[in-house]
């Protein structure tokens, strides 16, 4: 396992053109994270942070595709199969993927007992930052060639947001990480020269050149003004729903005027009676009397819930199979951030921030999927199997990410902002202005709790301030956590 990083040493490295070399045999997890908190401190002397992401995943992929060399040379060794032989290359790669992944840990233990390394070296020279990515199995001729075809692959894309629609399925998808890399490259202002792969003296060697005087990150493109217009051509919310909200703030409003106006709205009023009879209050009989429910739910709980009322009635809501499965989770984050708030911060103030903060938190996504129906789900499934942030290649193929878009649809509603910046930081809580820091911190929590629990992430993914903050540490005290919160949620029969 690495030691933390000695950033004084990593800073003298890039002030002094000296070379960085990092060596690991097995590529653990933790080995990934100390490589990229390498690079961050590379990037930070060069005053090119916002690289971070697009280099973290290039620099992933060569490391992870170098291990599954090494792997692919023990394996091969093993089955007493010759790698430069066509036809026994073809029968080894028939079983490799899914042999060496039923029993990974025994493979990468005999690859490193044959000496198998994966060694990364970082240098800076002048404005340039180099990345090379090393291993001792030899590319083979045929290998070096599939590799140039991928490149070429990727000539045939204007666009990651092209490659991500086109290419990824079972059939097309391999290969895929490299096409991914050159197109990041490209959209970062570079060409294809910035990345090369060869070998020399026994190792294999990748290498990622990268001038930064040449480096521009495009923000706006089509897919992106795509959203801005489906943004701006959304209607406003419900005259009904404002003239409650103007009501609400008004002082001088009665409790009987507010609930005359709900009832002119059926849903509303179905929507009202359910909260007030659910769980959360727990009252010893069923109320259906209106002015009753509005005087239990309070007047912040009638605000909030018509946020998340009028959202739903603009935006869709459970008619399509996908819309139907997204507003389940975003109900089911409410829930746990409301109980994660109550059972750990105890902030009674917050409960109604973060309640309708989860319910919101993933409206974004119905706009991107309108604009783009697939893109999403097929960004998700490309994240899943590299285990990265989504939001990265939202940011890269489309220039916003869900979280934004929800955020700008927020601020042409008028949404307060606490709730805006639930929906925009819900998956960067630290980015989050401080004071709204605990309602974000509860809604990215509850969110990463949901995908967990739908194997979407994996615990070493979670943000380890934020466990702290609610006071969890471990994995296992994430599943106890987790188990009574679904049990409750499904006792609530939400």
């Amino acid at each position: 396992m690495p030691q933390a990083v000695d950033a004084d040493k990593v800073i003298h490295a890039a002030r002094n053109s000296i070379p960085l070399t990092i060596k690991t045999y097995t590529l653990p997890h933790e080995m990934e994270v100390y490589l990229e908190q390498v690079l961050e401190i590379f990037l930070k002397e060069l005053g090119q942070e916002a690289l971070k992401d697009p280099l973290s995943y290039c620099l992933r992929e060569l490391a992870v595709n170098a291990k599954k060399a090494n792997t692919k040379r023990v394996y091969f060794h093993e089955k007493g199969l010759n790698i430069l032989d066509d036809e026994q290359y073809k029968t080894g790669m028939e079983r490799f993927k899914a042999e060496t992944l039923d029993d990974i840990d025994r493979w990468l233990e005999l690859q490193k007992k044959a000496g198998f390394y994966i060694k990364v070296i970082y240098q800076v020279r002048g404005q340039n930052l180099n990345l090379f990515v090393c291993n001792n199995a030899e590319i083979t001729q045929k290998e070096q060639i599939r590799v140039y075809d991928r490149i070429a692959r990727s000539r045939a894309f204007s666009s990651l947001e092209e490659a991500l629609s086109t290419v990824l399925d079972d059939s097309e998808g391999a290969g895929l990480g490299i096409v991914i890399m050159v197109l990041m490259l490209k959209k970062l202002g570079l060409d294809e020269d910035a990345f090369d792969i060869d070998a020399k003296n026994g190792e294999t060697i990748a290498r990622l050149s990268i001038p930064m005087a040449n480096v521009k990150i495009e923000n706006m493109h089509t897919l992106s003004r795509k959203i801005v217009d489906e943004i701006d051509s959304l209607p406003n919310f419900p005259d009904n729903i404002v003239r409650l909200q103007q009501m609400l703030s008004d002082p001088d409003s009665e409790i009987t005027d507010m609930a005359r106006q709900v009832s002119t709205d059926p849903a509303l009023t179905a929507d009202l009676l359910k909260t007030v009879n659910s769980a959360q209050f727990m009252l010893p009989k069923k109320v259906d009397n209106i002015v009753e429910a509005v005087k239990m739910v309070g007047l912040r709980g009638l605000k909030n819930l018509l946020y998340s009322y009028g959202t739903q009635k603009i935006l869709g809501g459970t008619d399509d199979v996908k819309v139907k499965a997204l507003w389940n989770h975003s109900y089911k984050t409410a829930f746990y951030a409301y109980n994660l708030v109550k059972n750990f911060l105890r902030k009674k103030e917050i409960l109604d921030d973060v309640y309708v903060g989860g319910i919101l938190h993933d409206m974004g996504k119905i706009v991107f999927s309108n604009v783009h129906p697939h893109l999403i789900e097929k960004i998700m499934k490309f994240s899943h199997e590299k285990e990265i942030p989504t939001e990265l290649f939202e940011d890269m193929s489309v220039g916003l990410n869900h979280s934004q878009i929800g955020a700008m649809i927020a601020e042409k509603w008028n949404f307060p902002e606490t709730l805006i910046n639930a929906i925009r930081y819900h998956h960067e809580p630290h980015n989050a202005p401080k004071e709204k820091q605990d309602v974000v911190s509860a809604v990215y929590l509850a969110n990463m709790l949901c995908n967990y629990e739908e194997e979407v992430v994996s615990f070493d993914q979670f943000d380890k301030a934020v466990l702290s903050l609610f006071r969890l540490q471990s994995e296992e005290q994430v599943k106890k956590i987790l188990e009574k919160l679904s049990y409750a949620f499904t006792q609530e029969g939400m």
